[in-house]
């Protein structure tokens, strides 16, 4: 057994450290295994980078460990893309962490970042004060989204800002500081927005890993956390690579 982990380590490192190249949007996310370290049991952060190629096809850039999402530890496992070779992106898409923001101005800054609407609707809620409101504020953040063009989307944002600033004050607050951030889509072509506006491609295969993931409960070390995701994202990738295109890309 330990002879074929060992053959599959190295199997997996190497697909790891791969050479990269152009890709043109780049998504980012974590999630938490538990993972036995020192001889206590952590929650250990798995960051993972997932492109689209000039092709139109999805990839699976990398997976690293970390003890979280501070900005040290996406810091090094962005910077590790670049050193592969990793170029070309025209738009980065995540949810919000400082860490991640953080290490994203260092090594990518310049950049255009979307915020995932998805992720944005989730947050509102936590500003509602009341709870029958929130059908209608999720609609009104909906109808700022789904605009034709950035411009109407503003136009729609102001409007919901003014609505709510006297009926939810922190709300209006947040959203007039934070909703804009979900905006920059609108510069990219509208055929590619509804798959670039959110982070839900990288989420699916979240649950994928987790669905994996949760037969083990608790992991022996990291070193068999990332042997197992690995595998389970190199499998992936693959089956992406022989499938059909995931977005159009319009050559310039």
């Amino acid at each position: 057994m330990s002879k074929a982990a060992a053959e599959l380590d190295t199997i997996l490192e190497a697909w790891r450290n791969r050479p990269l190249g152009e890709m043109i949007y780049l998504f980012l996310d974590a999630r938490y295994e538990k993972v036995r370290l020192d001889g206590q049991i952590v929650d250990m952060a798995v960051l993972i980078a997932q492109g689209i190629d000039a092709q139109g096809k999805r990839r699976i850039l990398g997976v690293a460990m970390g003890l979280g999402e501070a900005e040290v530890y996406w810091r090094t496992f962005l910077q590790s893309l670049v050193q592969r070779g990793l170029c070309g992106i025209r738009l980065i898409i995540s949810d919000d962490h400082a860490g991640l923001r953080q290490a994203l101005r260092a090594v990518f800054g310049g950049i255009p970042w979307q915020r995932c609407q998805f992720h944005l609707q989730q947050n509102a809620s936590q500003y509602v004060p009341r709870k029958e409101m929130l059908a209608e504020v999720a609609a009104d953040i909906r109808k700022v989204f789904n605009a034709p063009d950035r411009s109407t989307a503003e136009a729609y944002l102001k409007q919901i800002v003014q609505k709510y600033e006297k009926s939810a004050s922190r709300l209006a607050d947040w959203m007039e500081h934070n909703l804009p951030e979900g905006l920059t889509v609108f510069a990219f072509p509208e055929a590619q927005r509804r798959k670039l506006r959110t982070n839900n491609s990288l989420e699916r295969l979240n649950r994928e890993i987790g669905r994996r993931t949760k037969v083990v409960g608790i992991f022996p070390n990291d070193a068999a956390c990332l042997r197992l995701i690995s595998a389970i994202l190199m499998e992936q990738d693959e089956a992406w690579q022989t499938g059909r295109v995931y977005l159009a890309i319009e050559n310039e």
